[in-house]
């Protein structure tokens, strides 16, 4: 044996044609990407169905890299036993093609068998993102001829597929959900992979199967056209849908993600259908002088009901609006009205970090009524972000906040909780069967609005205003509220598990 040779990687094994490093490297990154553009289309898919939740963000990363380790390994073994040209191929095309149907498949899915949707879903990540994870192995394989260039190969391929993951990450969060359907870029995906599989294919050994699955692509368009959806527009954030009222002509729905979120009357502003917005403006009722202006911030936008409500009953009032969506933005203008719109100020941003921007002592009131999907954003319930609630506050403000809750409504004593630990005074507002008031039935959960401040509020005054309202909602405040409290935790930036304390709940109903 001498050393001036490298050692071959199977003796007699017949020579790779037509895959170059460059065309390998261009597979890789692609079918990197495209595993990354599937995960993340997939949360958008899913939403309307099962929540912007951390769950549901926590399984659709697990099946992705279920997929991802799943693909690797298969592929690599396979690509052992068979003539990896013949199998790239495939892995794209099929991929290409379960892509296109997922939307059409997901959507009916959901309508029609729920109970299936999980096991569904879980099938059109696994699926195509094992055939893609497959790539890498397999063009591994038709690359590695000697042994003295395995690291080299290894590691370049390696590197190739990561950047493509990135890659894919990046631009499906920053460029394509900002401008495209869910569902047009899964069937664009789709598309481009079955057309890779054709080349790929025609360059390599040719294959009769590439017509067929375009067929499918073109079906999974198709389908999609036709398939039950609730989505007039997709958002960066959300599905969402503007539903008329049957019952009142100028009556308007926003439902975001299947969570009925607002109601606006486009040519009555003071016309408040859901109760929890009742509640709110009976809070600011009784908590000020009737018709004195306020300086106001919103903590999430929605329709803009209560902006616009202040501003038609208060007039002069100052509402500065942090919506994070900048499409529901658009909706609210385009489709909602304008309705009484003098002094509302809307910016596209983060709540939390709307609040930074605030003058200390700046505020009258703070709405908090953002929620992503049907929690209220973590970030928005701890002892931190509170604080700076009540920094932005003057000394009479107040912070008026709506969430909701079932089951043993672990997540709203937790809130009370945290409140207490920020302000001089809490009450809860709500229905005595959703805040377990009732001795003879279960907490049933649903809206509650909780109000701190550090100036006291007349307990009796907010129950007049409330039942000036027919609300049905009662007022919970002192040794009360201490004792529904209990021993629930106080939230922090640190330790705020709002997904894991709210229960199951139907998202069928409405806020």
């Amino acid at each position: 044996m001498t050393g001036s040779s490298s050692p071959s990687v199977a003796e007699g094994a017949p020579r790779r044609h037509g895959l170059g490093s460059r065309v390998a490297a261009l597979l890789v990154f692609g079918s990197s990407a495209a595993v990354l553009v599937v995960e993340i289309v997939a949360l958008r898919l899913l939403a309307p169905y099962l929540g912007l939740t951390l769950e549901t963000s926590t399984m659709v990363i697990s099946i992705a890299l279920t997929a991802i380790a799943l693909g690797s390994w298969l592929g690599g073994r396979v690509a052992d036993q068979v003539d990896p040209s013949r199998l790239l191929g495939p892995c794209l095309g099929l991929s290409g093609a379960v892509v296109a149907l997922t939307p059409a498949v997901l959507r009916t899915t959901a309508e029609w068998a729920p109970a299936m949707l999980l096991l569904i879903a879980s099938s059109t990540i696994l699926v195509p993102g094992a055939l893609l994870s497959a790539v890498t192995p397999i063009v591994t394989k038709l690359r590695l001829t000697t042994l003295a260039e395995t690291g080299t190969v290894v590691g370049r391929l390696s590197g190739v597929g990561t950047a493509g993951a990135i890659f894919g990450t990046v631009f499906t969060g920053f460029v394509l959900v900002s401008r495209l359907p869910v569902s047009s870029i899964l069937i664009g995906l789709g598309t481009l992979l079955v057309v890779g599989s054709a080349l790929v294919q025609w360059r390599t050994r040719g294959w009769t199967g590439t017509p067929a699955l375009a067929l499918v692509v073109v079906a999974g368009g198709l389908a999609t056209t036709v398939a039950p959806g609730g989505c007039d527009t997709e958002t960066r954030y959300h599905c969402a849908q503007v539903v008329a009222d049957p019952d009142r002509d100028t009556g308007r729905t926003l439902v975001l993600d299947g969570v009925r979120h607002s109601y606006v009357d486009t040519d009555d502003p003071t016309f408040l259908e859901f109760t929890y917005v009742r509640a709110i403006a009976s809070v600011v009722d009784a908590a000020f002088p009737e018709g004195d202006p306020l300086t106001a911030h919103h903590l999430g936008g929605g329709g803009l009901t209560f902006p616009r409500y202040l501003a038609a009953t208060r007039p002069g009032t100052r509402s500065l609006v942090s919506e994070i969506d900048s499409g529901v933005v658009r909706i609210d203008r385009g489709r909602l009205g304008p309705g009484a719109r003098s002094g509302i100020d809307v910016r596209a941003e983060d709540g939390r970090l709307g609040l930074r921007r605030l003058d200390t002592g700046s505020r009258d009131l703070v709405v908090g009524d953002a929620f992503g999907g049907v929690s209220v954003p973590w970030h928005l319930t701890t002892v931190e972000a509170l604080t700076d609630v009540r920094r932005v506050l003057d000394a009479e403000g107040l912070y008026v906040a709506n969430l909701i809750d079932h089951g043993d409504l672990a997540f709203a004593r937790a809130e009370a909780a945290t409140l207490g630990e920020v302000f001089d005074h809490v009450v809860v507002l709500g229905e005595p069967t959703d805040l377990g008031l009732e001795p003879t039935a279960a907490p049933e959960g649903g809206n509650l609005v909780m109000i701190a401040s550090d100036r006291a509020v007349d307990p009796r005054a907010v129950q007049e205003a409330l039942d000036a309202r027919q609300t049905g909602w009662t007022v919970t405040t002192g040794d009360g509220l201490t004792s529904w409290i209990g021993d629930a935790p106080v939230l922090t930036d640190d330790y705020a598990p709002v997904d894991q304390l709210l229960e199951p709940h139907s998202r069928q109903g409405g806020r």
